[in-house]
């Protein structure tokens, strides 16, 4: 065991709340309109001004003759070919129904937790503090070193999976297993739609579509209930809602998501271009809102058209008005509700067992994203005016030992199974080689940002040292502490450490790296997540397994905060 190992602390199997990040609430969701902040309780109060005056207008038109006129033309229900060819709600239909919302409500937990990391949602790629869009925390403070983790929140634990403060590691293990299942079931439906005559009810064949659901929304906010059947089939609006839902907005919440990984955003350049992580964040969320929109509507109109025939013909398939199909969706939304409640014990008590799970569930198909080396480089007019810093910095002795003869002189020891161990200063590595590169930084947390990186390629590295056949990964040891104490460090895979791309970096912007950025050294790999990428970079280390270091979970937040060894997503 070398003396870098020593110096790793062990971790606990589950979630301490009493090491963990202290609690810091945030405010009620503000909205940025015309330059100013407004709380999102008036945006509700809007709402409900609109549907008022859309009741009242909805009810004087459908009273005057043209109202009377355009409903008689346009009734509201369009169908082509026989009737009876889609009615009912299949087993197949029945159960997808029920799963979908299952996983749902695990991934919309899950979700406001990660969102909760980085309280705060830009359009621009920057997240300069003051240019984002929506937040539900304070002003970010003016002061030298407040962090991204500093600005996270914390979620009621009865709301957010888990909940408690900078929690997005163990958050995105339900996060992603969820959204693959979810995947997963949405492809089984469409295959399901397209092979029966179920098609027909959810995908429009005219574009008197339109007209219709407009003649639907006005009778039913006039309060004039319309006959409808949906055993049968679905009135124009519905068919445009579930249409949008399934063809529209399921698929953009996939993109989206894609969208957020290092490892897209930075091989598939014109497309992080159109849809770059920050604008896809807002997305994502302004889509899930959408979400959560129609599933109020949908259940307030499955209580007020016959709640009882409605649950049979989900619940059972059948077109009857009894109560039994009542009886057991609610047995069936219990049993949700027993499952969030198990969700949070389990992620707190059982933080390890999560960590694997997810890891075997989805931990192989992130990995897979790693074959998107990333090749993409910005111009130096796209370089963010702000950069957000992140770790606990070294210690304050420890810095100034490191200062005295200048940071350009500092060491990396480089050592493990290797045919030449070395201990290089700055200037030596600049020596091996030198390039620049100017890419986007995706933080785990949430925020971006483009930055120009000076410093020796790692390839130059490796031919330098020559590692032998038995070393399989590379591990940084930092100067810096981790939050839970004991040092700081992460493994990465050898393979990861040939591309072009992964930098030893010294430099910023062309200019010596600042301590509150990484100095004197610290990585870039770009198809990685920031926490992966050490900072004040003190050894590096080939070895053949890492199983032995902290606790053998391949990093200190891997073994403490229960992320992904692996993370280019």
């Amino acid at each position: 065991m070398s003396t870098f190992d020593r110096r790793l602390s062990p971790a606990e199997d589950w979630i301490d709340q009493k090491g963990w990040t202290p609690p810091k609430h945030g405010i009620a969701p503000e909205i940025r309109l015309f330059g100013r902040w407004w709380n999102v309780g008036w945006l509700f109060l809007l709402l409900w001004v609109f549907l008022i005056i859309f009741f009242a207008v909805s009810t004087w038109f459908i009273e005057t003759e043209t109202g009377k006129a355009f409903v008689e033309r346009y009734p509201g229900v369009l169908w082509h070919g026989p009737v009876m060819e889609a009615q009912g709600f299949p087993w197949w239909l029945r159960w997808e129904h029920y799963f979908n919302l299952f996983i749902m409500v695990l991934m919309i937990r899950s979700g406001i937790t990660i969102l909760a990391d980085h309280p705060r949602l830009y359009w621009n790629v920057h997240c300069t503090p003051g240019t984002e869009w929506f937040r539900f925390n304070l002003p970010v403070p003016n002061m030298p070193y407040y962090t991204a983790k500093d600005d996270s929140v914390t979620i009621p634990g009865w709301l957010g999976l888990p909940g408690i403060r900078h929690s997005c590691g163990i958050a995105r293990w339900w996060h992603f297993s969820g959204a693959l299942f979810w995947s997963l079931n949405g492809l089984v439906f469409v295959i399901f739609l397209f092979a029966t005559y179920q098609w027909q009810r959810l995908v429009p064949r005219s574009w008197e579509i339109i007209p219709n659901a407009v003649s639907m929304a006005v009778q039913y906010g006039s309060l004039h209930m319309p006959h409808e059947n949906a055993w049968l089939r679905y009135n124009a609006l519905q068919q445009l809602a579930y249409f949008a839902v399934v063809f529209i907005m399921a698929p953009l919440q996939i993109v989206t998501g894609l969208a957020m990984a290092p490892a897209v955003g930075n091989r598939l350049r014109r497309f992080s271009m159109l849809l770059h992580r920050q604008r896809a964040r807002s997305i994502h969320f302004l889509n899930l809102l959408c979400f959560l929109g129609f599933v109020l509507i949908h259940v307030t109109f499955v209580f007020i058209t016959g709640f009882r025939k409605n649950f049979n013909h989900i619940v059972f398939g059948t077109d009857e008005g009894s109560w039994i199909g009542f009886i057991w969706g609610m047995v069936g939304i219990g049993v949700i509700v027993l499952v969030w409640i198990a969700a949070t014990w389990i992620t707190m008590h059982r933080s390890r067992l999560v960590q694997r799970v997810g890891r075997l569930i989805v931990g192989r198909v992130t990995f897979l994203m790693e074959w998107f080396s990333p090749n993409s480089q910005y111009k130096e007019s796209d370089i963010s005016p702000h950069f957000w810093p992140n770790g606990t910095l070294p210690k304050r002795e420890l810095w100034d030992r490191l200062l005295q003869n200048g940071t350009q002189r500092c060491t990396v020891k480089v050592f493990g199974k290797v045919e030449h161990p070395q201990e290089l200063t700055i200037d030596q590595l600049r020596e091996i080689g030198f390039r620049e590169q100017i890419t986007e930084h995706y933080c785990i947390q949430g925020w971006s940002g483009i930055a120009k990186w000076g410093g020796t390629p790692m390839a130059k590295l490796l031919e330098r040292v020559q590692p032998d056949a038995s070393a399989k990964y590379v591990v940084f040891y930092s100067h810096a502490d981790g939050a839970d104490g004991g040092r700081y460090y992460d493994v990465h895979t050898l393979s990861n450490m040939k591309h072009e791309l992964t930098l030893l970096a010294y430099e910023m912007n062309g200019r010596p790296l600042n301590i509150y950025h990484g100095a004197p050294l610290r990585l870039r790999c770009e198809n990685e997540l920031g926490f992966k990428q050490v900072k004040w970079i003190e050894a590096i280390e080939f070895v053949e397994d890492y199983k032995k270091l902290g606790a053998g979970q391949g990093g200190y937040n891997e073994d403490h905060e229960f992320y992904s060894r692996r993370d280019p997503i």
